[in-house]
């Protein structure tokens, strides 16, 4: 089996344009989540959100490319760039060998709406645009980038709810482990509009803290009342150990071990069997003991089930393991489709920072989250192994841990 390593990240975030405005909130515990009057006016029970601007790519890509970009794909391409560029690829070395590309998404809501609404106003479909197919569609983050970086590996867009960037990274670390390829761009994006999370916002799922927007979200706080939107794009380069150093790439961290699962259970509310049987998976797979994780980066969105459930998948785990578990949702909403590629990044951005970013907003356990150690300050620690969960609507479950190097 090839060992897997990572040579690149990049991230567009509420938390930060690059990797080192990132790195830098997650030090100061600063949060992305704001209060957006337009959803109000829309008919929002919450209007809480993730702050994001999109993306000016005029000066970077043509129109004819463009077109064809919802938001999400262009958080991404802005991700993609950056992470190229940190594992020193260049477009001819895209050229010249064969990368793959899985990335994350299970949505695109806004080019879908503008279209109907198109039609039902103009009673035309010719006029809802040449793009709106190929905005509209799930694959489109993957089908953009595919043809604005040229790459020629496996193309494939990951459906897996709130799992679906784990899914990406630990698909794409089996293939490369397997000798199926030697690089694949792995990621996860998500759209940050009302129309793609107002059925969220209907059955209530969503904190109302609106008169305080950073204390909205609150992982395994008791008082915690719903999660709060967020999104992005975050990208990690993964490659078999083999190809790093034969072109002297930076290699900065190993994927160990991908562990999944489903609940096979209720469509929405998550249970503890299936998280467990995905963090034994992964502990499994990467043959390390479980006093070797110095991390776990937990899936926790602020839902009272969903955080308890962890909680006690976590404990049943780990037992009275000290391990510092948090969940970076505190800070940047939960991603969804994002969160599994993100929240790698930003426990890499720990890791090698020697850092544990604060879980804002904990300040009264509930039973089963007083069993976890979850500091609600920042800690400065080093470590060099840690667990990142992701969990999804239809009990999709995924566990990713990496090692650093």
């Amino acid at each position: 089996m090839n060992r897997v390593v990572i040579t690149g990240m990049g991230i567009y975030s509420c938390l930060g344009k690059n990797l080192e405005e990132v790195r830098q909130s997650l030090y100061d515990g600063r949060s992305g989540i704001i209060f957006d009057p337009a959803r109000k006016e829309m008919g929002f029970r919450s209007a809480l959100t993730a702050f994001l601007e999109e993306p000016d790519l005029k000066k970077e890509l043509s129109r004819a490319q463009r077109v064809y970009m919802p938001q999400q794909a262009k958080f991404a391409y802005v991700a993609t760039v950056e992470a190229l560029r940190n594992a020193h690829i260049d477009q001819d070395y895209l050229d010249n060998n064969i990368v793959g590309l899985l990335y994350g998404n299970d949505s695109s809501a806004d080019p879908v709406v503008a279209a109907v609404d198109k039609m039902r106003e103009k009673k035309d479909t010719t006029l809802c645009g040449a793009g709106a197919i190929f905005q509209s569609m799930n694959s489109t983050v993957t089908m953009n980038l595919d043809c604005i970086f040229k790459l020629k590996g496996i193309n494939l867009t990951v459906s897996g709810a709130c799992a679906s960037g784990s899914h990406a990274i630990g698909l794409g670390a089996l293939l490369i482990q397997n000798g199926l390829q030697d690089m694949v761009v792995c990621g996860g994006a998500q759209e940050v509009n009302p129309f793609s999370i107002g059925s969220f916002d209907g059955i209530s799922a969503f904190s109302t803290r609106e008169n305080e927007p950073t204390k909205a979200s609150r992982p395994f706080d008791r008082d915690r009342d719903g999660l709060v939107p967020g999104g992005g794009a975050a990208t990690v380069i993964l490659e078999s150990y083999e190809n790093a150093v034969r072109r002297g790439a930076p290699i900065i961290g190993e994927v160990l071990g991908y562990g999944f699962s489903a609940n096979g259970d209720h469509i929405s509310s998550p249970n503890v069997d299936g998280p467990i049987r995905s963090l034994q998976m992964a502990l499994q797979r990467a043959g390390v003991d479980r006093r070797e994780i110095g991390y776990i980066n937990a899936h926790a969105t602020s839902t009272h089930v969903g955080d308890t459930n962890e909680a006690k998948a976590i404990y049943s785990v780990f037992g009275d393991q000290k391990t510092e578990v948090t969940s970076t949702k505190s800070q940047t909403g939960h991603e969804m489709w994002m969160a599994g590629a993100s929240e790698v990044i930003y426990s890499m951005l720990m890791m090698k920072n020697d850092f544990i970013a604060a879980n804002l907003n904990f300040e009264n356990p509930d039973e089963d989250s007083a069993k976890l150690l979850i500091p609600s300050k920042r800690v400065e620690k080093h470590f060099d192994t840690f667990l990142s969960n992701s969990f999804g609507f239809g009990g999709t479950n995924a566990t990713l841990i990496v090692r650093n190097m």
